[in-house]
């Protein structure tokens, strides 16, 4: 056999793989969009347009303003399972980031810039005023980010699980998957492949990576989650987002300037390192800290009755 004959087999070989992927994303099923929550039909979310995007939300409840702020690659239904309780005393708002969930999936850098600013615009939109910013994994990052700059809307914080070390590569430390993931997301062309050859499998050994007790997540949230990720052009945002991981952890420079109370939950079966919550701890004035037993990076999935207990502890007005 000739070199020119090897070389067109290994260019066949190579090819092959990307032209299914393309075939493969095209046939994926789109799921519609609900019109109200699965898990509390009695809950309709809303939308709310931020820089000529549209952004979905859950509003909930009575009292100050607490928003919710959700993890990479999930949506508001991460926190389902401590919206009902918060409700009773906080007016909850649960945004869905552009490229999550049901909000649009726009065009951007999907670093953490993008993020925070498109956090303050939602706070702008709706004017809300003496909030409690709770998030978890790049939500936790948003919060600290969001009071680093000093936003006046902000009056206190709870970073749960920051995702802001190991150069954004936390998601690696997940599962045997999530390091392959992480590793093949920053080569162009096979980045994109993979993405696009996707299955449910590969979600679901993730995100059971992130809790201590893989039942903590209902087999219909996990099929909602992967399901969501058909939607067109999903693939590309979240490979966006994997590729600017690292902005997390350069902006980690800015915590110092925060000036509101802070209180960061950390869960003990986090992916982070003991050293690096220590670190996160040391940068921010004045900061509390508390550790879950029993939780993972998806701290509301594990651990919803801590998370609702330290939320409420901190954030409303004592007598």
């Amino acid at each position: 056999m000739n070199i020119t004959a090897v070389l067109l087999i290994l260019i066949a070989s190579l090819a092959a793989p990307w032209l299914v992927s393309f075939l493969v994303e095209a046939l994926r099923p789109v799921p519609k969009t609900p019109e109200t929550m699965p898990w509390d039909p009695s809950l309709k979310p809303s939308y709310v347009t931020v820089d000529g995007v549209n952004i979905r939300y859950l509003k909930s409840g009575q009292g100050p303003a607490l928003v919710l702020l959700h993890t990479l690659r999930t949506q508001l239904d991460l926190f389902h399972k401590v919206i009902p309780e918060l409700s009773k005393d906080f007016t909850v708002y649960a945004p869905e980031y552009p490229g999550h969930g049901y909000s649009d999936i726009a065009d951007g850098s999907y670093d953490a810039e993008f993020f925070v600013n498109n956090v303050v615009g939602f706070l702008d939109a709706l004017d809300l005023k003496d909030v409690t910013l709770a998030g978890v994994s790049i939500g936790a990052s948003i919060s600290l980010l969001v009071a680093a700059r000093r936003n006046p809307r902000v009056a206190r914080i709870i970073p749960i699980n920051p995702y802001d070390y190991y150069e954004g590569k936390g998601l690696a430390r997940s599962s045997s998957l999530g390091r392959v993931i992480v590793m093949v997301s920053a080569i162009p062309f096979i980045g994109e492949t993979v993405v696009r050859l996707r299955n449910f499998e590969i979600m679901k050994a993730v995100l059971s990576g992130g809790v201590s007790d893989p039942k903590s997540i209902s087999p219909a949230l996990m099929k909602e989650m992967y399901d969501v990720g058909n939607r067109s052009g999903h693939y590309r945002a979240f490979l966006k987002l994997l590729r600017n991981a690292a902005s997390w952890e350069h902006a980690r420079s800015q915590y110092r300037n925060i000036n509101v109370p802070t209180l960061i939950l950390w869960g003990s079966d986090d992916w982070s390192l003991a050293e690096e919550r220590r670190y996160d701890e040391s940068l921010v004035p004045g900061v509390k800290a508390a550790t879950i037993h029993k939780g993972g990076h998806f701290l509301p999935f594990d651990a919803p009755e801590a998370v609702i207990h330290h939320i409420k502890d901190f954030s409303l007005v004592k007598a």
